[in-house]
């Protein structure tokens, strides 16, 4: 892919200086200001009043940082899924929470399109079917169990079952910060009830409003600023798994990989006591430590689609 995107320039670099205290404005204002063909050029991240040289490392640990900033909960734009609070989602009401939450998502639509053409990673997982939103991909049932199960397997029990003792209508309750609101899945669903004949039009309903139509405007504005750094024909190469591959790297870290692909330096060598230990040392931690030794080395907690 990376071999038939847009090319970058060679003779000036995409310079972008944050207050860490203000990661996340700091960030947003740059980005926004800069043009897309700027964006694809060698990126030169600085925080202010640190010194030193951006070989990776600090572009890595800005990416770290912004993503823990920009998909936090606590700014409205993203919200944890029903399942867990570790996989995220688009907030169907960050518009409540923010007013200006569209520019906000052509922003991160931008941070995610700067990451794929960089070859950097986002530290945030999403929920299946946001990737598959991202491609345009149609969003089915089994999308759902991975969400909320419980919502899954009534689904499944209406799926199974005539639903029509359970006086279902094409209409649904949604809690919007503590106050109940019926949302009608088409015009008069209010009235029309659900049956046997109907159910399979009716679960294709939910899962449109559960996924899409809730938050057809944020995909929207967040897609125009993948797509300023990153073309359409070319992300639709990838399927879901390979495409959050490329966005947030592997999960499990390979500690036979990483060794595999470690150089050594200042005298030291496979065999060296002190090299043998630690790698005893990474096989005993979990996965986590393991993320954790990583993050502090590399910048990021996440490994590279390809591995080490």
């Amino acid at each position: 892919m990376r071999s038939h995107l847009p090319k970058s320039p060679t003779n000036i670099k995409c310079e972008i200086t944050v207050r860490r205290i203000q990661l996340f404005e700091d960030s947003y204002r740059q980005i926004m200001q800069l043009s897309p063909t700027l964006l694809r050029a060698k990126l030169w991240i600085e925080f202010e009043n640190e010194t030193g040289l951006d070989y990776g490392g600090v572009a890595r640990e800005w990416f770290y940082l912004l993503s823990h900033d920009i998909f936090s909960p606590y700014y409205g734009l993203f919200e944890y899924s029903a399942t867990d609070n570790y996989t995220l989602q688009i907030n169907p009401h960050s518009e409540t929470c923010n007013p200006e939450h569209l520019s906000y998502f052509h922003f991160i639509g931008r941070v995610i399109g700067i990451a794929i053409y960089h070859g950097k990673l986002l530290d945030a997982f999403f929920i299946r079917p946001f990737y598959k939103m991202m491609l345009g991909k149609p969003i089915t049932l089994n999308d759902m169990e991975s969400v909320d199960n419980e919502y899954f397997n009534s689904l499944i029990y209406i799926k199974d079952n005539n639903p029509e003792d359970l006086d279902l209508h094409f209409a649904v309750d949604e809690d919007v910060f503590g106050k109940m609101n019926s949302v009608e899945l088409r015009d008069g669903g209010a009235e029309e009830k659900v049956t046997d004949a109907n159910k399979d039009e009716y679960i294709d309903l939910i899962i449109k409003w559960r996924f899409v139509s809730r938050v057809e405007e944020q995909m929207k504005a967040l897609m125009k600023g993948v797509h300023e750094l990153i073309p359409p024909n070319l992300l639709s190469i990838f399927d879901p798994n390979e495409l959050e591959l490329l966005v947030c790297g592997l999960q499990k870290i390979d500690v036979k990989d990483w060794k595999d692909n470690t150089l050594y330096k200042g005298g030291y060598s496979p065999s060296h006591p002190v090299i043998q230990n630690f790698w005893k040392c990474l096989l005993a931690f979990n996965n986590e430590m393991r993320a954790r030794l990583l993050q502090f080395v590399t910048g990021t907690s996440r490994v590279p689609m390809n591995g080490f």
